[in-house]
């Protein structure tokens, strides 16, 4: 299975896949790194020294960028290169070392997608992405002593479950955001360079081969100053006066920047784009192509831009690889493979605000538009997502204001979430539906049947990644204007009614939710029929409001009726019959009818396991469900295998911390207490008390429970 930050894609692996991924082992001293660190590398050693000391005393460390306010929370620090250095340094000491690019969830699954193919072609040659992505977490625990750098990590609950799940290696991460790590990681903050390391590395750069006099080391020293100790700014500078054979005091004064004192405060914006004016300037004499190309990729994902994608910028393949030659050669790019090219995101943070309208957005706008996979669900297509994605979301969080995307790229942004929608991830497509929403809103109105339907997308994405603050005011306004717009029975008012009564039930608002679900489903059986997919839909989601509000007398008919009718038109093993069954054992059991809950359990469970496999969610939590009636009925011998089949497998599937396998070993502990097994209960007890008060906080619901049920286990103990 592939973990994707805020969201868990389960995928099942061939037994094959599985022989692999445990008997494969790693080349000796394997290194997937991003680049060499023959380079130049100054003024870090004591850093170095501190982070190994820190990764082989706590197995995970972060690099994150000092809150330095003369830098404004730019990058450019050496974050990356620092990490860079530490894995050729101490590659010798790992089995495998690992880059994986972190910049999102579904970059980060992309990597993992890359280490398989790496170890194991033979298998991963004919698989999917996401496939590819479990094989490399299986490999990961099935085999110890590697190191994983998760490179620029923008959303540090991104790390989480990759450190609760895999536990044999070290863990080394660089962000640009100083919060977030206090529960996952110690972190080193890095600092700007010394004023004489700075000086150092200018001077290396600017002079390879130590022919620097003091008269160049003092202009040196003095354009250090006004860069302000940053070493990307360093190292473009040092770049330009080798390539130009410009002396670095007429650099200096060509920059028309005179900051004495660093303390003065420095606007590095305004510092790195007059130094790249220069740069720029020189490549465009060169060739104008790669100006064009640089400026379109100002507004793409940083890393990993494949050749493929800037390929509609350019007349041919031999003008694109010259283009980019260029840009190379004035480290304004970096080539990641033959396939994939990289720009700094403060270069990008530069050329954005440079010129009205925005230079290059349009060229960036073209080249996603034309790179879309043709078939959405072909495997190949599946491979070109993974690659999309990434630039995709970046061009919608950087829409310029008062930019108005073509509609083509509004198609592409839809397709996107849609993509994302059917692989389960609709929390990751906020962006996505943030930016078609302001686009429908601008160009055809508030109350266009576009933008009602983007606000109720936008609405549900929000409240698949649980921001219901942010849902249930959005999904309140659409019903409002489909009501208006639309009449109240159309089929998109029905369906935002039922949305609206889904996020009120989720915020355990029953008193909002139930009247709202007993009218649209009055609606749809008047308008759809009473055996209307979407009628069964809505009359399964108000039994089970009613069963939460306690009025058991209403839920169970409610869900006879629905698993009846769900079994005659959508057959027995359909997931919705799948779901509706279980939702009547489980009133039946919260009507103390274990008789008629048990064998609804079971069969429920049986089918699972046939139709989603072993390991899939739904199956984990119907085996939990039907445990829990095996406890209650007092069939403990058939309880307790079941929660320690159900607890084993989420530990490896969510990770041990995962808020679901808490409550599993939860349970397991109340299944041992009633059994009278205190010496297994109170241990398991203690582990998931201080696990919850890690993950869930010591004042979170589940939290109390299990410290109440500690301290009822240890009073059972006293004498």
């Amino acid at each position: 299975m592939a973990i994707t930050g805020d969201n868990t894609r389960f995928v099942m692996l061939p037994a094959e896949a599985v022989h692999w991924a445990q008997t494969v082992d790693a080349p000796a001293a394997a290194g997937y790194l991003p680049g060499s660190a023959s380079g130049v590398f100054v003024g870090r050693e004591h850093e170095l020294t501190n982070l190994r000391e820190m990764l082989t005393g706590e197995g995970a460390a972060t690099v994150t960028q000092a809150p330095v306010r003369a830098i404004h929370g730019l990058g450019g620090v050496g974050k990356s290169r620092l990490a860079l250095q530490y894995a050729h340094r101490y590659r010798d000491e790992y089995t495998l070392v690992c880059w994986i690019t972190a910049e999102s969830a579904e970059s980060i699954v992309k990597s993992l997608s890359g280490l398989a193919l790496s170890l194991c072609p033979q298998w991963a040659g004919s698989a999917g992405p996401d496939e590819r992505a479990a094989w490399s977490i299986l490999w990961l625990q099935e085999h110890p002593n590697w190191l994983l750098i998760f490179d620029n990590i923008e959303n540090p609950a991104h790390l989480g479950p990759y450190l609760g799940t895999l536990h044999r290696g070290h863990h080394l991460a660089t962000s640009r955001k100083a919060t977030g790590w206090h529960a996952l990681a110690p972190v080193m903050h890095l600092g700007l360079l010394p004023l004489d390391k700075a000086t150092d590395l200018l001077c290396t750069l600017a002079f390879p081969n130590d022919t620097a006099t003091d008269e160049d080391r003092e202009a040196a020293r003095r354009l250090a100053r006004v860069l302000g100790c940053l070493p990307l700014a360093l190292e473009q500078a040092g770049a330009y006066a080798f390539q130009t054979g410009i002396d670095l005091e007429t650099y200096r004064v060509s920059l028309g920047l005179v900051l004495d004192e660093p303390t003065e405060g420095i606007d590095s914006e305004r510092t790195i784009a007059r130094i790249w004016d220069h740069t720029i300037t020189a490549i465009a004499d060169r060739d104008p192509l790669a100006v064009t190309l640089l400026n379109a990729m100002a507004w793409l994902a940083p890393d990993d831009i494949p050749r493929s994608l800037l390929a509609s910028l350019a007349p041919t393949p031999i003008a694109l690889a010259n283009a980019l030659g260029v840009l190379h050669t004035y480290n304004m790019v970096a080539f990641t493979d033959q396939r994939n090219v990289s720009i700094h995101r403060l270069v990008q943070t530069v050329l954005r605000t440079r010129g009205t309208p925005p230079r290059g957005r349009d060229g960036a706008e073209r080249a996603v538009h034309k790179a879309l996979p043709a078939d959405a669900e072909d495997r190949a297509a599946a491979e070109q997502w993974q690659q999309l994605l990434p630039h995709i979301a970046a061009l919608a969080e950087s829409v310029p204001p008062d930019h108005t995307d073509a509609n083509e790229t509004r198609s592409a942004y839809i397709e996107a979430a849609q993509h994302l929608r059917r692989q389960g991830r609709d929390a990751h497509t906020i962006l996505l539906r943030q930016a078609v929403l302001a686009h429908n809103k601008r160009v055809h109105g508030d109350t266009h049947l576009s933008t009602l339907t983007s606000r109720n997308n936008l609405a549900l994405a929000y409240q698949e990644a649980g921001d219901l603050d942010q849902a249930i005011p959005l999904l309140k306004t659409t019903l409002t204007q489909c009501e208006q717009t639309l009449g109240h029975t159309h089929p998109d008012t029905l369906a935002s009614r039922n949305n609206l009564a889904g996020a009120h039930r989720s915020a355990g608002d029953l008193d909002q939710a139930i009247p709202l679900y007993e009218t649209t489903l009055t609606q749809y059986e008047q308008t759809l029929g009473h055996t209307h997919p979407n009628t069964l839909i809505n009359r399964n989601n108000l039994a089970a409001a009613y069963q939460e509000a306690g009025d058991l007398d209403q839920a169970i008919p409610l869900l006879k009726t629905t698993l009846t009718q769900s079994e005659q038109v959508l057959g027995h093993t359909h997931p919705d019959t799948l779901t509706s069954r279980n939702n009547l054992a489980g009133a039946y059991r919260a009507a103390g009818d274990l008789d008629q809950a048990i064998p609804l359990y079971e069969t429920t469970l049986t089918q699972c396991e046939q139709v989603l496999g072993h390991t899939h969610p739904d199956t984990l939590t119907s085996r939990n469900n039907l445990a829990a009636a095996y406890r209650a009925a007092g069939h403990l011998d058939q309880a307790i295998p079941l929660y320690e089949t159900t607890l084993t497998q989420r530990e490896q599937i969510l990770g041990r911390t995962h808020p679901n396998t808490l409550t599993s070993r939860n349970n397991l502990a109340a299944a041992y207490q009633k059994a009278g097994h205190l010496d297994q209960a109170i241990p398991l007890y203690e582990t998931t008390l201080g696990q919850c008060e890690q993950v869930l906080g010591p004042t979170h619901p589940t939290t109390v429970v299990i410290r109440d049920n500690l301290a009822h286990a240890r009073q059972q103990l006293s004498p």
